[in-house]
């Protein structure tokens, strides 16, 4: 997160696993926001988004093109993708164990790293989107004030 912090990598909107921002600070630059079109008689379109087991969901493959992109090389790249790499899991219920099974995407949660490699992963979901994109780890709001019905089309 020093490096991101250091040369302003993170998408700005994002609010996750970020210092001094939290889903309160979110919470209350999106209202700021939709209080703003109101004030200038704007309707507001908005398309909110929970994405399901997004942690789970991260693919190695490119999490390592991303790493490299935001210029994450060399040992460190190595030791992140090894931290990755091979992992197995088994479910165990009432002492019965399953099968171990091959982890083949994902960032382990309750870890220091995978917070960060997600947002690396998900940090330029806003590209090229016609609206304003704020994030919360893996809750996302796309919005739009609505002037002609092609802005509402485009959303």
């Amino acid at each position: 997160m020093h490096h991101a912090n250091r040369f302003n990598m993170l998408y700005d909107l994002q609010h996750g696993f970020r210092d001094r921002r939290s889903c309160e600070t979110q919470l209350l630059e999106f209202q700021a926001d939709i209080l703003q079109n109101l004030k200038r008689g704007l309707q507001s379109d908005m398309l909110i988004m929970d994405f399901s087991k997004a942690f789970d969901k991260v693919a190695h493959r490119h999490l390592a093109e991303k790493l490299d992109f935001y210029g994450i090389h060399g040992k460190t790249k190595r030791w992140i993708t090894d931290f990755l790499a091979n992992r197995i899991q088994t479910v165990v219920v009432d002492g019965e164990c399953s099968y171990t099974a091959s982890v083949q995407s994902g960032v382990p949660q309750g870890s220091v790293l995978g917070p960060s490699l997600f947002l690396f992963y998900v940090n330029d979901i806003a590209d090229d989107l016609n609206a304003k994109v704020r994030l919360f780890a893996d809750n996302t709001i796309a919005y739009l004030a609505i002037v002609t019905d092609e802005d509402a089309r485009s959303l």
